[in-house]
């Protein structure tokens, strides 16, 4: 007797996502391993949020706080998310575990499915430790915010993200010796260009194209117009009038066509770098 189509398809679907749970796994014992340093990192985004937000408590200006909130909650998310993802080939070399990981019978899409999800899981981590800590350096009202709104985006840019950071991550499968410091330099260039601590009218006018590339851009769009900050950054006392999910349809539509992109285009580029690197030798730890 035959098994019936559906439950095959069922039973596949149950294997992929344990598979894909067995990264989530592996990556959570790996970072208990090293738990002292993500402690050290930890408090340094503490203390680096904490002092970029008291710039606009010092100012007395709150919707500038609020600006500098917002940049530092999202851009703690969503650069831990990139750079999770993107220097994963980098743990698995630090580890000697590249070579497993390749040759063990799993698609690249479920291994890359798991440890995206881990980086998702990881960053919203790190995100809430952040923004508790903030509440002991400043306190605002954002009465008449729309903060559930700005969290539909956050998770909608972060599909984004993990495009971007699949793409990132062949760099390290590249280049053992440059490519983890290159992905840096691809985070430090989004940092820049996306206006997390200020409009990206204030770049230089050769600079200022580049933010169309970054899906951050259109996100912080969207989350300071839900805020009710958008176009009065400076306001001292202002009252927050945050716009419904109706009015950023279009930053969403933009960083839904960004995921669509860059995910697909992230697996592909990882294959070829992937075929590239056993190819010729490049999956050993060293060298």
């Amino acid at each position: 007797m035959q098994p019936h189509p559906t439950s095959s398809q069922a039973r596949g679907l149950f294997g992929h996502l344990r598979a894909a749970g067995a990264f989530v796994f592996r990556d959570y014992h790996l970072t208990r391993r090293y738990f002292s340093w993500h402690v050290v990192f930890s408090f340094y985004d503490v203390v680096n949020a904490a002092t970029i937000v008291l710039i606009g408590v010092a100012l007395g200006q709150s919707n500038l706080t609020l600006t500098l909130i917002l940049g530092v909650v999202m851009w703690s998310f969503l650069s831990r998310l990139f750079g999770e993802i993107a220097n994963s080939i980098s743990y698995e070399r630090w580890e000697g575990t590249i070579e497993y990981t390749f040759m063990a019978p799993v698609s690249r899409l479920v291994h890359l499915l798991g440890v995206s999800a881990f980086a998702g899981l990881y960053a919203l981590v790190r995100v809430v430790i952040v923004m508790a800590a903030l509440l002991l350096f400043t306190s605002l009202s954002v009465s008449g915010a729309n903060l559930w709104g700005c969290l539909v985006v956050i998770i909608v840019a972060s599909f984004s993200f993990m495009g971007l950071g699949l793409i990132a991550a062949v760099l390290p499968m590249m280049s053992t010796e440059n490519g983890a410091q290159a992905t840096n330099i691809i985070q430090a260039v989004f940092l820049l260009i996306s206006g997390i601590y200020y409009p990206v009218s204030v770049l230089p006018a050769w600079l200022q194209p580049l933010s169309f590339i970054s899906p951050a851009t259109y996100a912080l769009t969207a989350c300071r117009k839900l805020l009710g900050i958008e176009g009065n950054m400076q306001g001292k006392d202002a009252v927050l009038q945050g716009a419904s999910l109706s009015a950023v349809l279009p930053e969403l539509g933009i960083l839904v066509a960004f995921a669509f992109v860059t995910i697909p285009l992230g697996l592909y580029v990882f294959r070829l770098a992937e075929r590239w690197a056993k190819r010729t030798g490049k999956l050993k730890r060293v060298g």
